[in-house]
């Protein structure tokens, strides 16, 4: 595998948005489970690609997979244009061939978990500045001025300096957005950031999610919430067992499926 230097790469010529994110015929195993068979998908600048199914059907796997959290079995990503290069482990899986492309890769793209995953020892404001300052070398006085841009735009200027613990999920959840725009992420990746909130709390990170989706931001979204999915997606992937069942726009997914697993699915959550 090859990597591509994406600020040499030219433009498309096809009239459409540079792909920021590529994934052609991904498999993973975990031992002997097959989780994902074969996945293909491709978000241009400024789309929104959702991701939905059941439990067990490979979306978190696929994300983590894009973000290098895990190491495809098999498979091509590419972030702006860049291939991930592997190598055999050994063991019938892969690793990375080189850490430092897996750093930078990392570098532009923006993760927001399901479980916030903020550092508890840490205020919002130490841990919006903690990867510009101590991983991408910004200066401290402009990674603070960034943070408290971020803490206020997602309705947190005022608990800049509280601690994880004394914040209810839904805040912590907008402060681990926050912080993922923080390192000024070419692609943003949400790994079903409202399934450990409580019902009252969903609202206002979708608000977050959604006026995100509406400034462009490029963005692949996991996630149960299926109105929201239809209202600020541009392209939505059904996955069923590990495989893309059924593909695209949100208004044939949720309006017109052909796919009868997909209609089973939408009945089952409708």
């Amino acid at each position: 595998m090859v990597a591509v230097d994406a600020a040499k790469h030219p433009a498309p010529t096809d009239g459409l948005a540079a792909e920021a994110i590529h994934v052609e015929n991904l498999h993973k195993k975990f031992g002997q489970l097959h989780v994902l068979k074969g996945v293909s998908l491709s978000a241009r600048d400024g789309e929104v690609v959702a991701i939905i199914g059941g439990s067990g059907s490979g979306k978190s796997t696929l994300l983590r997979c894009i973000n290098c959290l895990e190491n495809p079995t098999s498979g091509i990503i590419r972030v702006n244009g860049e291939e991930i290069r592997l190598k055999p482990n050994g063991f019938g899986d892969s690793i990375p061939a080189d850490r430092r492309q897996i750093e930078r890769i990392r570098s532009r793209l923006g993760m927001v978990f399901q479980s916030f995953n903020l550092w508890s020892h840490m205020t919002l404001l130490e841990n919006v500045i903690e990867v510009p300052v101590h991983v991408l070398g910004i200066k401290r006085m402009d990674a603070i001025a960034e943070a408290e841009r971020l803490l206020a735009r997602v309705g947190l200027a005022e608990k800049r300096d509280v601690y994880p613990a004394y914040l209810s999920g839904g805040q912590q959840q907008r402060a681990a957005i926050a912080r993922a725009l923080a390192v000024q992420p070419r692609v943003m990746l949400f790994d079903e950031p409202t399934s450990a909130l409580d019902p009252e709390l969903v609202g206002e990170v979708l608000k977050v999610i959604g006026d995100l989706a509406r400034e462009g931001r490029t963005m692949v979204l996991v996630t149960h919430e299926m109105k929201f999915a239809r209202e600020v997606a541009t392209h939505v992937i059904y996955l069923f067992n590990g495989q893309v069942e059924e593909e695209g726009p949100p208004e044939q997914i949720f309006g017109a499926p052909k796919s009868e697993r997909l209609k089973q699915f939408i009945r089952s959550i409708g």
